[in-house]
């Protein structure tokens, strides 16, 4: 089997961006979010928000997901971008062994704020901060080593150095011609979610570039966000201070 890489994320922390650069590479099947189309819309639902009448897809399922990764990986290597808490019930050392992993992480004022923008009625077990840290730390007791961690800030600060980092992190190959791309990305084709709503930036871009740091003052946010922010910060500080140093 080929290599797996696995970058798992939190909701709005530039993901789709980083996958998107990888698919500029032209050496990988990039899958975006592949576990999260059978949280949300497989044929049994485990979001917390679910009603009855809402979207399913009858044989789509977390274990078909994964059956159809290995697939691929038998034919080439594989990158997936994708959200922890969509598989934290199937953390077993033995799926896990089976990828290389990687982490992406971003400020939780930034993240959680985006998320509120976009779906006021979110629900916390969405936000996935505490099962990015548990999956951080069973990998790093797994395997003696803590996995690559890059900060979304200092991602976007120093793309070409950050990814330089990442790549040699994962063992893959640093193609700096992946970090542009023409503008008016087509995420329709790849994003299962509402036709790749979300990525309207991403659509205007042309590549990783770097850019000043936007902040968020938490203390003028709603005060769900306040809320949420104290409740997940602390799983993203622990990240943090293993993440990748920029130069």
């Amino acid at each position: 089997m080929h290599k797996i890489v696995a970058l798992w994320a939190v909701p709005r922390s530039t993901s789709t961006a980083f996958e998107w650069m990888m698919r500029q590479r032209g050496d990988l099947d990039c899958l975006h979010e592949p576990f999260g189309e059978a949280w949300y819309q497989g044929e049994d639902p485990l979001w917390p928000r679910f009603k009855a009448g809402d979207k399913t897809t009858p044989g789509l399922s977390i274990e078909s997901v994964w059956d159809d990764i290995q697939a691929r990986a038998q034919v080439g290597p594989v990158f997936l971008k994708d959200f922890p808490h969509y598989v934290n019930h199937i953390w077993t050392p033995q799926f896990l062994a089976q990828m290389t992993h990687a982490f992406l992480i971003r400020d939780p004022a930034k993240t959680i704020s985006s998320v509120y923008d976009k779906w006021p009625d979110f629900d916390e077990l969405e936000v996935g901060f505490p099962e990015q840290r548990a999956l951080f730390d069973l990998l790093t007791a797994l395997n003696g080593t803590p996995p690559p961690v890059i900060d979304s800030d200092d991602l976007l600060a120093d793309p070409e150095t950050m990814v330089q980092r990442f790549c040699a992190a994962v063992d893959i190959p640093y193609l700096p011609d992946a970090l542009t791309w023409k503008p008016g990305a087509d995420t329709g084709d790849y994003s299962w979610w509402d036709g790749g709503s979300f990525h309207a930036n991403l659509r205007a871009s042309t590549g990783l570039k770097p850019q000043v740091r936007r902040y968020v003052e938490v203390a003028e946010a709603p005060e769900r966000v306040q809320r949420v922010h104290r409740r997940m910060k602390p799983h993203y500080d622990h990240l943090f201070q293993y993440r990748i140093l920029p130069d």
